[in-house]
Formats: C-alpha cells, sequence, structure tokens
C-alpha cells in the first residue's frame, strides 16, 4: 500500500512483524562491516551489560525503514532523517513488531512516531521525517518508461 501526500492524516498508523535469526546478524554484520563479538559470540555477549548475545541496534532500524517504505507512506516514499533512542536488547529469536504512525503533515513531509516492541518491552522509539510521494499525475502514469522506450 501507499499513502499519497492527499491522503496521509495524523493518526494513520501500520504495522509489520519480523523473528529476528541468526542468519539475519550474520547477514547485517556482513553487510555492514560490525562484526562486534557481542553479536557473534555468546562468551563475549555475556561479559557485556548484555548478559548474552544481541542483535544490532541498528537492524531495529532497518525494520523501520522498511515499515516507512513499504506501508506508511510507503512506496514512493524518501527516508529523510530519524532521531532513535534504543532502550532494551532484541535478541536472535525474538519477534520485533515495528509501528509507525503519523504524528503530522508538514509540507510534504511526514512527522512519523516509530516504535519497535518485543512483547510488551519497548525495543526502540524514534520519530522520522519521511518525504510523503505524490500521487502520479495521469499524464505521468501514461507515460512510456524507459525501459519500454
Amino acid at each position: 500500500m501507499t499513502y499519497f501526500l492527499d491522503e496521509i492524516r495524523a493518526g494513520q498508523s501500520e504495522s509489520s512483524s519480523h523473528t529476528v535469526t541468526e542468519r539475519d546478524v550474520q547477514l547485517f554484520g556482513e553487510a555492514t562491516g560490525d562484526m562486534n563479538p557481542i553479536h557473534f559470540d555468546e562468551a563475549a555477549g555475556r561479559r557485556s551489560i548484555f548478559r548474552g548475545r544481541v542483535a544490532h541496534g541498528a537492524l531495529s532500524i532497518g525494520f523501520i525503514s522498511a515499515l516507512l517504505g513499504t506501508k506508511i507512506p510507503g512506496e514512493g516514499s524518501i527516508f529523510l532523517s530519524a532521531s532513535i533512542a534504543f532502550k532494551t536488547p532484541v535478541r536472535i529469536g525474538d519477534t520485533v513488531v515495528t509501528t509507525a504512525t503519523v504524528r503530522e503533515v508538514v509540507g510534504r513531509e511526514a512527522i512519523m512516531d516509530c516504535v519497535c516492541m518485543v512483547e510488551d518491552r519497548l525495543v526502540l522509539e524514534s520519530q522520522a521525517r519521511v518525504l510523503v510521494p505524490r500521487r502520479p499525475t495521469a499524464k505521468a502514469a501514461d507515460a512510456p518508461s524507459a525501459a519500454s522506450a
């Protein structure tokens, strides 16, 4: 779904969920280069303040990005910025429920209140700014794409 600028309103909300796997942590570490042992070595994790292995905090930010880019506002939106507060760690096997709620619309930007939860535990809270797509005009929708030209 995509909410276009003419239809997005304060209070609208969407959610998604993802269960974090060993593969998620491995791929995220490889993609970003963050191979911190607290993500990969249980003994190192136990020595940390987390008392065990944890998923990368930025993985939860990725869940917010995915929600903003696919559900609200959706396809064509641009994630501009975010303030982020990590509250509690995510562990392998946790199901993270990510919710984004429109706080306000200012010009072409939506200010979104975002949270990631594991059961009743707040993992992350964020306020994100997102450029909301405009509804395509009939003229633009009818134009041939570069791929078909």
